[in-house]
């Protein structure tokens, strides 16, 4: 449906691959949160239908990806880990404009641009992998995640002019390519 300005060198995967645990604890983080994101959109727009089922379904399906990258932390007899801060999602969050109408549309088209991303980078990891289940893992997180970044768009396009939706969403794409280039590589999905 879009394309990302800012393509990410296969090299960010070997920071991944260097400290692998770390990227597992960093992307248990992010799909919590994301989980916790769908939650409270649905919570701040009941009388939106289609989006309230569209985060229902949403939050369930990352709290599942959060229970199966748990799930693989705990194979390796490690912890979940703390949560930090993410500068990547923090820069996006800057993004929303105000005004109820434009703070809805960048919340859901800054989502689908972050979904693009973890579509992107979650491809990366499963090209760098190993055979086994690890890369089945990735491949199959990295095809869920291109739903979403097309999930949040059709959502956009449900409530508003496509026109406006297509020309704010080119401005978050322009503004998250620079966001990722000035962020350094590091084993975490941002």
């Amino acid at each position: 449906m879009f394309e990302l300005k800012y393509h990410t060198p296969f090299e960010w995967t070997h920071k991944v691959m260097e400290d692998f645990v770390t990227f597992l604890q960093d992307h248990a983080a992010a799909e919590k949160k994301a989980s916790g994101m769908a939650m409270s959109m649905l919570g701040h727009y009941p009388d939106r239908t289609k989006l309230v089922k569209a985060m229902a379904d949403l939050a369930i399906e990352e709290m599942i990806h959060f229970k199966q990258v748990l799930k693989l932390i705990n194979e390796r007899g490690l912890a979940l880990g703390n949560d930090k801060q993410d500068p990547y999602i923090k820069k996006m969050r800057g993004l929303f404009r105000q005004g109820s109408d434009e703070f809805l549309i960048d919340r859901l088209l800054v989502a689908a641009v972050i979904e693009a991303r973890g579509h992107e980078r979650f491809s990366l990891v499963a090209e760098a992998l190993p055979e086994g289940k690890d890369k089945d893992f990735y491949v199959a997180i990295a095809k869920s995640e291109e739903k979403h970044k097309n999930l949040f768009v059709e959502l956009g396009y449900e409530y508003f002019d496509k026109a406006v939706i297509n020309a704010r969403l080119e401005e978050i794409l322009i503004a998250e390519a620079q966001i990722c280039e000035s962020i350094p590589f590091s084993a975490a999905l941002h």
